[in-house]
């Protein structure tokens, strides 16, 4: 067994000295490079890598957002699901402003994809929000393109659902976001058509974007969702049952299911209202006004519950007279609504429009001022006054006529006239037309083009010039006859400095300028373009053999309210004065005043008051 044992160990050590241990352990224990570019890499798809990256970013800005907004916005969402009309009217009128003017008076609200988290991805909310954040967009930033495009879908989708949906929707909003809705819809319509026309402005990914957007902001598209809200709510067929005194009953089964709603029905009277807008910035006056033919101007009416919607339906029927030479009901328009303003003013100021209405009682001051040079007739004297103030001089020239009264009206008229559109866009699906456009505004000695928004108030401002130019003499002609009541022909051309035939024209234009179609007392319930023809001057004349026969009606001052204003003016006073306390008498002892009130004399000071003559209140003295 030793033997065996040696034998072995012998082996070993042979072993030892015949193999390379190196090339046994391939350098084992050496210092070695690790070489990783044999193991597969795992591959990322590139949008895989981008929704990561964007979802770490929502994730970042979704801190950022105020712990009160997050609060006001599961609020607002709760108050929509619970249709709590009351909450829902505190948060869109009182707490999206709030938080505007504290977080986003100068940035963005956080886009919907933010916030749908805390809303739990309401489709009904998130449309609502981004009506909300798109009108924020217009009125305090810049839009840019996709935003321009972005709220048009999302206009789509919101009347997509509110007319496509199966039935009426289990919705209820307050009336003064019903008519935003609409409002801001026409707004963002106009601003969209204005910014499309400017074709010199744009850059190569816009013009591509306008190229394949089809039908975005057309005029189409937006009368068929204002027609579209009129017929499913049958708002027409709604106030002529209601002016006929039908029962609610036959209401509801004239109306139908979707008119019974308050939604449907505001939105529809709305949509009335939205038309005669869209028309009159298509220019196309009389339609506009055969749109409202239902619809009562008086303070019954459903839009007078809305200031905004109040305002705008008066001016722009006021403007829509104007247009059709028919100045004393635009200015009966004018001073109907104007008063309003001015009576409630105290109320607009907490009105998050405020500004706006002002504005537009401004523009309706003006084209008040031009109705008045035109169409001179007996008229309130507050809007009168306060139209003369802010227009005085502009006034003053177009009441005198003449040369000067021309660049007047254009000043006037153009501040105050809405903002005409053109319906038909450039052909931007056309590169070459569009090309031929780009030459020709960078071509310097080619002449510059105005733009269709422009040419289109340039063509209504002319067409209104024309008419005004016409009667530039009309001032003047009237000022001479009213110092005679016959007058030769012929002596009255030579004041003129004219012929004989020149003044019978003149004299026409003067007899045709005294006469317009007015509505007259009695006419409610009947159409905006109905009318007769009356007589608006206070000065009549005939023309026989030569002679000029003048008659002057003089209309006398109506005193009834001068006396029932300053009556009700001395009243008031009068209670000022009775509810005031009464006077505290003073009675000094030896340097101090003590305070005795007169509601309880002292002894003394009655005694006092006994004595001597007694004084009646006018100032008689009376015997004892």
């Amino acid at each position: 067994m030793a033997s065996q044992r040696l034998a072995i160990w012998n082996a070993e050590e042979d072993l030892e000295e015949d193999v390379d241990i190196n090339l046994a352990l391939d350098a084992y224990g050496q210092e070695m490079q690790y070489d990783d570019s044999q193991i597969p890499q795992p591959q990322i798809d590139e949008s895989t890598l981008i929704a990561v990256q964007q979802h770490m970013a929502q994730q970042a800005a979704f801190q950022q957002i105020p712990d009160a907004v997050k609060s006001f916005i599961v609020h607002f969402h709760q108050a929509v699901l619970d249709n709590n009309l009351a909450e829902i009217t505190v948060a869109y009128e009182s707490g999206w402003n709030k938080f505007t003017e504290k977080y986003y008076a100068r940035t963005e609200w956080p886009e919907a994809e933010l916030i749908a988290p805390l809303v739990n991805d309401d489709p009904i909310f998130l449309i609502l929000y981004r009506e909300l954040y798109y009108r924020h967009v217009y009125s305090r930033l810049q839009p840019n393109i996709d935003d321009r495009f972005h709220s048009y879908e999302n206009s789509c989708e919101l009347f997509n659902y509110l007319l496509n949906s199966d039935g009426p929707v289990q919705l209820e909003l307050p009336e003064q976001w019903l008519w935003d809705i609409i409002d801001e819809f026409i707004y963002q319509y106009q601003v969209f058509c204005t910014w499309r026309s400017k074709v010199t402005t744009k850059t190569q990914d816009e013009l591509m974007m306008l190229a394949e957007g089809g039908p975005v902001w057309s005029s189409y598209s937006v009368l068929n969702v204002l027609y579209s809200l009129m017929q499913k709510s049958k708002i027409n067929e709604y106030i002529i049952a209601t002016r006929e005194g039908k029962s609610p009953e036959e209401i509801a089964e004239i109306v139908g299911e979707y008119g019974q709603r308050p939604l449907y029905r505001m939105l529809g009277y709305f949509s009335i209202i939205g038309l005669l807008r869209v028309h009159v910035h298509l220019g196309d006056f009389t339609l506009a006004l055969k749109v409202m033919e239902n619809v009562e101007l008086n303070q019954k009416s459903p839009f007078t519950r809305v200031t905004a919607c109040h305002v705008a339906t008066y001016y722009y029927v006021g403007f829509c007279y104007i247009m059709l030479r028919r100045y004393p009901d635009a200015i009966r328009s004018f001073v109907t609504i104007l008063n309003f303003i001015m009576r409630m003013r105290q109320y607009h100021t907490r009105s998050y429009q405020y500004d706006q209405i002002n504005k537009t009682a401004d523009r309706m001051y003006a084209l008040f001022a031009i109705c008045s040079a035109l169409s001179p007739s007996r008229m309130d004297d507050n809007i009168a006054n306060i139209a003369k103030e802010r227009y005085g001089e502009q006034y003053a020239k177009m009441s005198r006529g003449g040369p000067e009264a021309l660049p007047a009206f254009e000043e006037l008229f153009t501040y105050a006239c809405p903002k005409f559109i053109t319906a038909n866009p450039p052909p931007y699906e056309d590169p070459a037309a569009i090309s031929a456009l780009l030459e020709a505004a960078n071509d310097p000695e080619s002449p510059a083009q105005p733009s269709p928004q422009t040419d289109s108030t340039r063509r209504h401002l002319d067409l209104f010039l024309a008419d005004v130019a016409a009667q530039l003499q009309v001032p003047t002609l009237r000022s001479f006859l009213k110092l005679y009541t016959s007058l030769g022909a012929k002596k009255l051309a030579n004041f003129l400095d004219a012929d004989e035939e020149e003044l019978v024209q003149e004299m026409m234009v003067l007899k045709q300028a005294s006469r317009s179609i007015s509505r007259v007392a009695g006419s409610e319930g009947t159409s905006l373009l109905e009318g007769q023809v009356v007589t608006t001057s206070d000065l009549s004349f005939v023309i026989d053999e030569n002679m000029v026969h003048i008659a002057e009606s003089t209309v006398g001052r109506r005193y009834a309210g001068w006396f029932i204003k300053n009556t009700e003016r001395a009243q008031k006073i009068l209670d000022d004065l009775k509810n005031m306390p009464l006077p505290v008498s003073t009675k000094v002892h030896g340097g101090v005043s003590n305070a005795t009130p007169a509601s309880e004399p002292a002894t003394q000071n009655r005694q006092t008051r006994s004595t001597g003559p007694k004084v009646a209140w006018g100032g008689v003295k009376v015997a004892a």
